[in-house]
């Protein structure tokens, strides 16, 4: 029976838990409060008492707190600390590159395998096709448990062994999701202000997801080869429209700081001479 340790049983860390017991891994957890595991033990999980045992109950551990300075409040402790030394260690809690940075130094000290994880999904979707995790580090920590890996996201990632990549991609991930955000928030209240159904917008967004990845995939590719002179979308053209966000908002009387803040965005970019390059070609400004 294949084994691992999870180390925190907030809801991600209980929904890992439970995906890997119906995948038929022994998961051996440990929690600060034990009685968060029970309904875990019931379904055939074994609760370890202290870290450092937890740590010695399986070859990888899965570390699934609130943040990096709380795993290392977990860990750094005489037993876990020794315990950790030829184990390998799956850092799924949240925090920054630099963050992962520090915390993999200090776990390639104490002996250990390390592989970094940004988890980009919500408990309720782990173990589904939807769910994302990136990963990097350790090549060999990955490659050792991918098969697990792969029963807790459909999307799951080796991003190399630098390990702050899965950390800055998820947030890179985090930016333009908050961006979209915004702007399909603002895009609720235009809906509003002609007394439209705001769901229909949500199914609208929906079905035309892939046309939206794939524009963005051009863009990626845009700024990697540094292609802004043949644009298919200028920024004068994109700014067009950003006018008419302002008139509408103005027509209708209603918030307008997503347009502000975007036509300051755009307006800089076409005052440093990028008017006529693909849209792209904000990011030279941003730079």
């Amino acid at each position: 029976m294949k084994e691992v340790t999870i180390i925190g049983l907030g809801s991600m860390g209980s929904a890992m838990a439970t995906v890997l017991l119906e995948k038929g891994y022994q998961v051996h957890t440990w929690n600060r409060s034990p009685h968060k595991a029970e309904t875990l033990v019931a379904k055939g999980a074994r609760y370890v008492p202290t870290v450092g045992e937890a740590i010695r109950a399986s070859k990888t551990s899965i570390v699934c707190v609130s943040d990096y300075a709380a795993s290392r409040e977990v860990l750094d402790h005489e037993d876990a600390r020794a315990a950790l030394s030829g184990r390998t260690v799956l850092q799924l809690s949240t925090g920054s590159p630099q963050q992962a940075r520090d915390f993999g130094a200090w776990m390639l000290g104490l002996g250990a395998n390390y592989l970094d994880g940004a988890i980009a999904a919500s408990p309720s979707q782990i173990g589904n096709p939807e769910a994302a995790i990136f990963f990097s580090g350790s090549k060999a920590a990955y490659d050792e448990n991918e098969d697990m890996i792969e029963r807790l996201a459909g999307y799951a990632p080796f991003l190399g062994e630098k390990v702050s990549a899965a950390s800055t991609t998820d947030l890179a991930f985090l930016a333009y999701l908050f961006a979209a955000y915004i702007g399909f928030f603002h895009a609720a209240r235009i809906m509003e202000s002609d007394g439209l159904d705001v769901d229909h917008l949500g199914q609208l967004i929906a079905s035309i997801s892939p046309m939206i990845g794939d524009v963005m995939k051009y863009e990626g590719e845009v700024i990697h080869r540094a292609q802004f002179d043949q644009p298919q979308t200028s920024l004068h053209t994109c700014m067009v429209t950003i006018e008419l966000l302002l008139q509408q908002a103005s027509e209708a009387g209603m918030n307008n700081d997503f347009p502000v803040f975007a036509e300051r965005m755009f307006s800089r970019a076409i005052q440093d001479g990028y008017g006529n390059e693909e849209v792209a070609a904000l990011v030279k400004t941003l730079r």
